[in-house]
């Protein structure tokens, strides 16, 4: 079982100087860095996590202001760490990134809370605009 983000499901609104983390859960090593490398050129930090097991046991779910996953991964699937975090009461905004998106896949995303449910390869403009509205959500602490 996935630990509450806090009583609330939520985790702290970010201050001022505090820097968004951003978690980045990739079964594709080149995806990872891609993503990474457009988010640090734009002054954003962030880890990367090979799987959602490995995000869900590394608790940074409890303090990552946006997560941007795949969606077909080895193991447990981004659709399926969607409904984990769900279930523990974290309401982290999600961006999914897919090759193999199908509109079955994207409405049951959308219906359950993403942000955006956007293609690979993605366009990295596209990305850091769903970025900031999923820093947007966090900071007013909405969801």
């Amino acid at each position: 079982m996935i630990a509450p983000a806090s009583p609330s499901g939520y985790r702290p609104s970010m201050g001022p100087r505090q820097k968004a983390l951003i978690a980045i859960v990739d079964d594709d090593e080149s995806v990872r860095c891609a993503v990474q490398g457009v988010l640090k050129s734009n002054g954003y930090e962030s880890r990367s996590f090979s799987s959602a097991g490995e995000f869900l046991e590394s608790g940074q779910q409890r303090v990552a202001s946006c997560l941007i996953t795949d969606v077909r991964m080895p193991g447990m699937s981004g659709l399926e760490l969607q409904a984990r975090l769900a279930e523990a009461g974290c309401k982290i905004p999600i961006v999914f990134l897919t090759a193999y998106g199908d509109p079955r896949m994207r409405s049951q995303a959308m219906k359950a809370g993403a942000i955006v449910f956007l293609g690979k390869p993605f366009d990295a403009k596209v990305l850091l605009d769903s970025v900031r509205s999923a820093l947007k959500i966090t900071s007013d602490g909405a969801g």
